[in-house]
């Protein structure tokens, strides 16, 4: 039985000749990611929500006083976009959507994950030609449900979304 490589951070001493053509030297590598990363970016204006975390938190520390609300400092995603919720299920086969990705994760003011996540949703829905009205009642229903999860008088069915009604345009 042969061993399979094991990956390693080390860059690799294969000379330039027999390495393969599409991949570019270690040292190359970081710019070539950069220059995809860009170019996936400027396809739309969600797509630059989601693939600019650090221009975000450079926009919210330009935030002159207290337009956002301080909150405890707790556990958020810090990277919360619609590309990084989805179906989750438990052991006992119960689907949530969920955060899915955790990479980013810092302590921080909750207020951030839903701004982040607020604007990923209006940009998604303008560049799905829905009509503004529309993404008015998405931020409503994203800080209802924000409110819901934490009114202690609300039952459990109550933290659960009911299916939102369609408006006509």
């Amino acid at each position: 039985m042969s061993k399979k490589p094991v990956a390693t951070s080390k860059p690799s001493k294969q000379p330039a000749s027999q390495r393969p053509k599409n991949v570019p030297p270690a040292d190359g590598r970081q710019r070539l990611l950069t220059a995809r990363r860009n170019a996936r970016m400027a396809r739309s204006a969600h797509a630059y929500v989601r693939g600019s975390t650090s221009r975000f938190y450079e926009w919210l520390d330009g935030i002159e006083g207290h337009a956002l609300p301080e909150g405890p400092a707790v556990w958020i995603c810090g990277d919360c976009h619609t590309g990084n919720l989805g179906p989750v299920a438990d052991a006992y086969g119960r689907v949530e959507i969920q955060i899915r990705d955790l990479d980013q994760i810092v302590i921080g003011n909750p207020a951030h994950d839903l701004v982040r996540l607020g604007l990923s949703l209006a940009t998604a829905a303008r560049g799905s030609d829905l009509p503004g009205v529309t993404i008015v009642h998405m931020m409503e229903a994203l800080a209802d449900g924000y409110e819901r999860a934490f009114d202690e008088s609300a039952g459990e069915s109550d933290v659960h979304a009911e299916k939102p009604e369609a408006y006509a345009s």
